[in-house]
C-alpha cells in the first residue's frame, strides 16, 4: 500500500468502527492480518443437525458472528438461519435481520471471502473433504470429533492445515473442562505414582449397513449427503432424522459413516487417556483382543496398558498407578486416596494448556495465530487410537502399530484399512 492511500484507509476504518450492530467489515477488505473493527470472527456452519444447534449457541455466546449456514437438507438450513437471525434481531432490538446466508453446497460457502472460519458438524465421512477444502480456501476450522473416518484422512487434514497455515480446533471439548484438566495434571505430576493401566469405558465398534430403504424427504439431497462414499446406500431416517425429530442421527453406528461408540465417546475418553499419558504426538504400539474376544488391550512403548472393556454406566477414563488412582468422567472425579482430587496443582508442577472455554479458545487462537488446546494433530492422534481399536476388532487378532510411520508392521491386510475408496470428485 502506498502512502497516498493511508488517509483514505484511516477514514474508512474510522467510519467502519462506527457502523451499526448489523454491519461487519469483511476482513479481506481490510487486508491480510487485520481483524474487522468489531473484532468479531465471522463464521460459517457446515452440517446443521442437532450438534450444530448446540455449537451455534456456543459461538453466538462467545461473540462470533455467524453469517452463513450450509446443509444438504434445505429445511435445516432455513431453521438454522432463522435461529441466528432471530438472535441478532433480539440483541439489536430490531424486528428483522437477515444476515445469515443459507447454502446447499459447501463450495459456495467456502468461496465467500467474508467468512473467516468454518464449523464442521457433518457426519464423519465428510470431515476430511470439508476440512481440506476449507484450508485451501483460507478458512480457519473448528471440526467436530472424531476428526476423521480413517487414519489416512486424519493425516491429510493435518498436512493441509499446516500447508495453508490455518488454525484448527477439534471438538474434544472435555480438554476445556475443569475435572479433566485436574485429572490429567494429577497423573502427569506423578501423584498416583507410575501409571500402569488405563481403563476406558466407551461403546464398541460400528456394524455393517443393514438399514431398509425409505422415501427421501422433500428438500434433502441424499446423493450429496452420501458425498465422498463410493457405495450408494438408500435413505433411512435414522441416518438423517427430519427437522424436529426427538432422537439423534445414528449414522455413526454404521461403518460407512462412522466408527461406532469407539469413535463417538471414544474420541472423548481415549483423548483424556492420551492427554494424561503425554501421548498427544504418538500412540500405542500394540493392540490385542481381550480374553474370549471381549474387549481390547492397547500397549504403549513405555509399558502402559490401556484396556477397552465396556461396562454399564457412564463413560469414564480410569488411570491406575503404583500409588493411587484417578477416575474421571463428566462431572465426576474420584481418586485414591480420596483427598487427592482436591490437590492444588502448584506453579512448580507440570501444567497443561489452560482453557475453560473450548469455543473462545478457538476464536482467541484465530486472533493470535497460535495453536488452540485441541489442535488438528491432537485430534488426529486421538481419532487414530479410536480407529486402531476398530481395526483390531474387525480383524480379531493382535496388531503391531508404528505411531511414527502410522503403519502396521508387516500387515498388508490391516494397512488396507487405514484409508478408503472415495468418489473422484472429492479427492482432488
Amino acid at each position: 500500500m502506498n502512502d497516498s492511500s493511508q488517509p483514505n484507509r484511516r477514514a474508512f476504518l474510522k467510519q467502519a468502527a462506527g457502523l451499526a450492530v448489523f454491519s461487519i467489515v469483511p476482513r479481506h477488505v481490510l487486508g491480510r492480518g487485520f481483524l474487522a473493527p468489531s473484532d468479531q470472527i465471522t463464521v460459517g456452519f457446515i452440517g446443521l443437525g442437532k450438534q450444530a444447534g448446540g455449537l451455534q449457541r456456543q459461538f453466538l455466546k462467545n461473540e462470533a458472528r455467524v453469517i452463513a449456514a450450509c446443509d444438504v437438507d434445505k429445511p435445516k438450513v432455513a431453521a438454522f438461519a432463522e435461529a441466528v437471525n432471530k438472535h441478532y434481531a433480539e440483541k439489536a432490538e430490531k424486528t428483522t435481520y437477515k444476515g445469515c446466508q443459507g447454502y446447499d453446497d459447501h463450495r459456495a460457502l467456502l468461496a465467500n471471502k467474508d467468512i473467516d472460519a468454518v464449523v464442521i458438524a457433518t457426519p464423519d465421512h465428510w470431515h476430511s473433504v470439508l476440512a481440506i477444502q476449507a484450508a485451501k480456501s483460507g478458512k480457519d476450522i473448528y471440526c467436530e470429533k472424531p476428526l476423521s473416518l480413517t487414519i489416512q484422512e486424519g493425516r491429510d487434514m493435518v498436512n493441509a492445515t499446516r500447508k495453508y497455515k490455518r488454525v484448527f480446533q477439534t471438538g474434544n471439548m472435555q480438554r476445556s473442562w475443569k475435572e479433566f484438566r485436574q485429572a490429567v495434571e494429577l497423573v502427569r505430576n506423578g501423584y498416583i505414582g507410575q501409571v500402569k493401566t488405563v481403563n476406558v469405558n466407551v461403546g464398541g465398534p460400528p456394524r455393517d449397513f443393514d438399514l431398509t430403504a425409505e422415501p427421501v424427504p422433500a428438500g434433502l439431497n441424499w446423493d450429496a449427503w452420501l458425498g465422498p462414499n463410493t457405495i450408494a446406500r438408500p435413505y433411512n431416517n435414522v441416518l438423517d432424522p427430519a427437522l424436529g425429530a426427538d432422537f439423534w442421527g445414528k449414522w455413526r453406528d454404521i461403518r460407512d459413516f462412522g466408527g461406532g461408540g469407539m469413535t463417538d465417546w471414544g474420541a472423548h475418553m481415549f483423548d483424556i487417556a492420551q492427554w494424561g499419558l503425554d501421548m498427544d504426538n504418538s500412540g500405542p504400539t500394540e493392540l490385542q483382543p481381550g480374553k474370549e474376544g471381549k474387549g481390547l488391550i492397547y500397549r504403549y512403548a513405555n509399558g502402559v496398558e490401556m484396556h477397552h472393556t465396556p461396562v454399564e454406566g457412564p463413560q469414564f477414563c480410569h488411570f491406575i498407578g503404583t500409588e493411587g488412582e484417578v477416575k474421571v468422567g463428566r462431572g465426576s472425579l474420584v481418586t485414591t486416596p480420596e483427598t487427592l482430587k482436591d490437590k492444588v496443582i502448584g506453579e512448580s508442577d507440570k501444567r497443561v494448556y489452560f482453557s475453560d472455554n473450548h469455543y473462545k479458545d478457538f476464536l482467541d487462537a484465530i486472533k493470535s495465530r497460535k495453536n488452540p488446546i485441541c489442535d488438528v494433530e491432537v485430534g488426529h492422534r486421538t481419532a487414530s487410537v479410536c480407529t486402531l481399536g476398530n481395526i483390531a476388532y474387525q480383524l480379531g487378532r493382535p496388531l503391531r502399530w508404528n505411531p511414527a510411520k502410522e503403519k502396521f508392521e508387516n500387515d498388508a491386510e490391516a494397512n488396507k484399512l487405514l484409508s478408503r475408496p472415495m468418489r473422484k470428485e472429492w479427492t482432488s
